[in-house]
């Protein structure tokens, strides 16, 4: 059984990855790094801030022989700023599934605290969880390490192993499951391929939902171990 639940953001409540994949995408393209992207998605999707640039740099120096322009970061936050008020909604049925569950719950994601509190307010889920709301600043390790999952526990006042965690991306699955937690697969999110389901059980997500309707019930409805 779980006692509480915590929730990834990006992807999983708001449908912010596939935003953030395009505007990326198309920058990095702009300054001579192309992806494919399953290959984007599999090693840069649910890093933190800080995690994702020192990515880039390394991919910079390795396939260009350059680092990327330090005006760089500037211009993608500001992008992806504009981006996300222009057209940023919530994953269908994510409210009302939130909504539904009544017990301990928390946000742990790899977004900055700023960005997460505007995304949050903005579809409508911040009253929902504040002040159970964990950014990876708030951690000196961001996913794939388990700090942040083992902060927000902590925080529920509640042990590792009672908590459920709902991920989207690879570093989220490895991170929970690293935290001695169980996770599910969420793959509702507009940025999902036909190939996320297959990734995210290999990196150990012990079952898959493609979409809330799917999801909300089996929240309220604890399974056994």
């Amino acid at each position: 059984m779980f006692s509480a639940i915590i929730f990834d953001c990006d992807g999983v409540l708001v449908d912010s990855e596939v935003l953030a994949y395009e505007i990326e995408i198309a920058l990095l393209a702009e300054h001579g790094l192309s992806f494919g992207r399953e290959d984007y998605l599999t090693r840069f999707m649910g890093l933190s801030y800080q995690a994702f640039h020192a990515a880039m740099d390394k991919e910079a120096e390795l396939r260009l022989g350059r680092p990327l322009p330090a005006a760089m970061r500037e211009e993608l936050a500001s992008r992806l700023r504009r981006t996300m008020e222009e057209r940023l909604t919530a994953v269908p049925g994510a409210n009302a599934a939130v909504a539904a569950v009544t017990g301990p719950k928390a946000i742990a994601s790899s977004s900055t605290r700023a960005a997460l509190e505007r995304k949050l307010r903005q579809t409508g889920l911040w009253s929902a969880f504040a002040p159970h709301v964990y950014s990876a600043e708030d951690v000196p390790r961001a996913k794939p390490a388990p700090d942040l999952f083992l902060y927000a526990a902590a925080a529920l006042n509640m042990p590792p192993a009672d908590c459920l965690v709902i991920e989207d991306s690879i570093h989220g699955v490895v991170a929970a499951r690293a935290a001695g937690m169980r996770v599910w697969g969420f793959l509702g999110g507009g940025h999902a391929d036909t190939g996320l389901g297959a990734r995210l059980s290999a990196a150990g997500a012990e079952d898959l939902f493609e979409n809330w309707s799917a999801l909300s019930g089996r929240l309220l409805r604890p399974a056994p171990r």
